[in-house]
């Protein structure tokens, strides 16, 4: 009877181990799958109103939702923002799509993922103290401030000036960031005129120290300006590695798809209270009352408007020696597969 107790008892704690080992097993497959890998992205500049899908993610908790980690960097300049994805020091961008077509002419595969916006947001103001400014022709010889050299503010301001009829050289573009470098570059009259973003822009005009030559806020006044819809704001990566990390791409889409759609179906007032508070730059109400005159820029659901690559290759074959009489797979610029299986 001992003997058969005593095999009882090790055939129990054979399968106690077992078990245990079982679900230990089964914790750290768990805590693995928790863990996931963390996602570096750099915006060009987060406070942008352009940018505000990025912060807004991370600020409703849709990334965790995802089970993603991601990390928000950064950067004044988009320029500089895709030097650092080329570089291989983060995993993505949040910029504008016309780098995807520029870097597509120097032999560089990116796309955007996520399309935010249909029209730039952007504005070329002009100070003040030149009122007889009133085209982009009367800008000979003077200086226009860009957040950076190679960024898509100076990507349209070289375009604005060809199509003014002005030749290389005959303006200068300098860099000069935004917001608070942008204001003292130009109050110092470093720069004469410069394109420039909210909140930057409502600062400048409060004040009146600058008017609005060429306003690219809204989609209908994008058309006039520039020929055509033009996408702007959104998420790119490199191709190989969105092929290579599907999965995690679609998290990211599912995350800025819900973001984009709270744009849609929220206030100004309501979607500001989200943001940090430091973005209004002590003005609150004038941050809402732009996002309000702006929020028609950002897409309902994250999809590339149909005519926007062409009007983006035309804008930069205008002027830039890069890209004009190259052969640019516009197919190749972008992709929609994960924003329309986005949940």
């Amino acid at each position: 009877m001992r003997e058969e107790f005593m095999q009882f008892h090790c055939i129990a704690k054979r399968i106690l181990s077992v078990s245990g080992l079982a679900v230990a097993a089964l914790l750290s497959t768990s805590a693995l799958a928790g863990a996931a890998e963390k996602i570096t992205i750099m915006v060009g500049g987060y406070e942008k109103q352009i940018y505000l899908p990025a912060k807004l993610t991370e600020s409703l908790g849709y990334f965790k939702e995802e089970g993603l980690d991601v990390e928000l960097l950064n950067e004044a300049a988009g320029v500089d923002a895709e030097n650092q994805l080329l570089a291989g020091a983060v995993h993505g961008v949040v910029g504008f799509y016309d780098h995807c077509v520029d870097l597509q002419a120097k032999g560089k595969f990116v796309q955007s993922v996520v399309q935010f916006s249909q029209a730039p947001g952007e504005v070329e103001l002009v100070s003040s103290k030149y009122p007889d400014v009133t085209s982009f022709k009367d800008l000979k010889g003077k200086s226009l401030g860009v957040t950076g050299l190679g960024s898509s503010t100076n990507f349209l301001t070289l375009f604005m000036a060809s199509k003014g009829g002005l030749g290389p050289g005959e303006v200068v573009t300098v860099p000069v960031g935004a917001g608070g470098t942008f204001i003292a570059a130009m109050q110092q009259d470093h720069i004469q005129a410069g394109m420039t973003t909210e909140p930057t822009i409502s600062r400048m005009l409060k004040t009146g120290e600058a008017r609005v030559l060429v306003d690219l806020r809204t989609v209908e006044k994008t058309r006039e300006a520039l020929g055509g819809t033009y996408p702007a704001a959104s998420l790119y990566m490199e191709t190989a590695w969105v092929q290579s990390h599907k999965e995690e791409v679609q998290k990211l889409a599912n995350a800025f798809v819900k973001t984009l759609k709270y744009i849609n179906t929220h206030s100004a007032a309501e979607i500001a209270e989200q943001m940090p508070k430091d973005f209004y730059v002590g003005d609150k109400e004038g941050y809402i009352k732009a996002l309000e005159a702006g929020k028609g820029m950002f897409t309902p659901d994250g999809v590339m408007p149909e005519d926007g690559p062409k009007t983006v290759l035309a804008v930069l074959s205008e002027f830039s020696k890069n890209v004009k009489g190259k052969k640019i797979d516009l197919a190749k610029t972008y992709t929609t597969e994960f924003v329309m299986n986005a949940k």
